[in-house]
């Protein structure tokens, strides 16, 4: 199904084509946003293997070891899955694809004061959709900017190949991989109020810094998405959905592409 331009303007268009991202205000009501914050809240102080282990009795320098991120939270919960079909959303992904997109992945990263960033990476070279590519949703639950680790953006990187990564600083990064951006391309941060949305090309490299405050979080609530004429997927993300919750089975793309087995850790980013 091929879908009529709808939502955007012909500008925001132009510019996740070009820039590779696009921030989109006012798709979450503060309603929302709150019921988001309630959910997430009582999700934070439970175990839910597979999904969120923290350690709850945790006193330690890394505060990740307490506010690690929620991994699919909408396998288990069904108001972070009702948010990952958010019609919003999902009119937003459907003028972007210009096809009816297929929700893969859900995320909420807590972020608190202090903890580590995420190197620089590249969505797709996880998700592994084709043909096609995967885009994010980036929800901001928190302002976001570069004093508590907003997200960080390489404009005009979406058009790049997906390259192999090189090791991170652990120091800096919670993730393993790191991806060198382009000498004549910077990272600029996208600094984003709280119920602001930005949508992003699966090659655009991307990642942040730690949050450098003492008293600020900077949750996020982060989907993943495919267009619907994709046939194959990384199996970490299957099945896919509809808007309506209908699941979707595409076929497993296999492991040990261009870079080898060992990159295909999943959920890395």
């Amino acid at each position: 199904m091929v879908y009529n331009h709808r939502v955007l303007t012909d500008e925001q268009k132009r510019q996740f084509e070009t820039e590779g991202y696009l921030i989109v205000k006012g798709l979450f009501t503060e309603e929302q946003l709150a019921e988001i914050d309630r959910t997430f809240e009582d999700i934070s102080l439970q175990v839910i293997p597979g999904h969120f282990e923290p350690d709850l009795q945790q006193e330690t320098i890394d505060p990740l070891k307490r506010y690690p991120r929620v991994m699919h939270p909408h396998r288990f919960n069904e108001t972070a899955k009702r948010y990952m079909l958010h019609q919003p959303v999902m009119d937003v992904l459907a003028d972007l694809y210009e096809e009816e997109p297929l929700a893969a992945q859900s995320m909420f990263y807590y972020k608190p004061p202090g903890s580590r960033g995420q190197a620089l990476h590249q969505d797709n070279f996880y998700l592994k959709v084709e043909p096609g590519n995967c885009i994010a949703a980036w929800t901001a639950i928190d302002p976001a900017d570069e004093e508590n680790g907003g997200l960080l953006v390489v404009p005009k990187t979406s058009t790049y190949d997906i390259v192999c990564p090189e090791l991170s600083d652990s120091k800096e990064s919670f993730t393993t991989h790191y991806v060198k951006p382009p000498k004549d391309q910077k990272v600029i941060p996208a600094v984003m109020e709280r119920g602001d949305v930005l949508f992003f090309n699966g090659n655009l490299i991307h990642g942040s810094y730690r949050n450098k405050t003492k008293d600020r979080f900077r949750r996020s609530f982060i989907c993943h998405y495919a267009n619907s004429s994709a046939t194959r997927i990384s199996t970490y993300y299957r099945p896919l959905y509809r808007a309506d919750g209908t699941p979707v089975e595409l076929e497993t793309n296999p492991n040990g592409g261009p870079c080898g087995v060992e990159y295909d850790t999943p959920y890395i980013h």
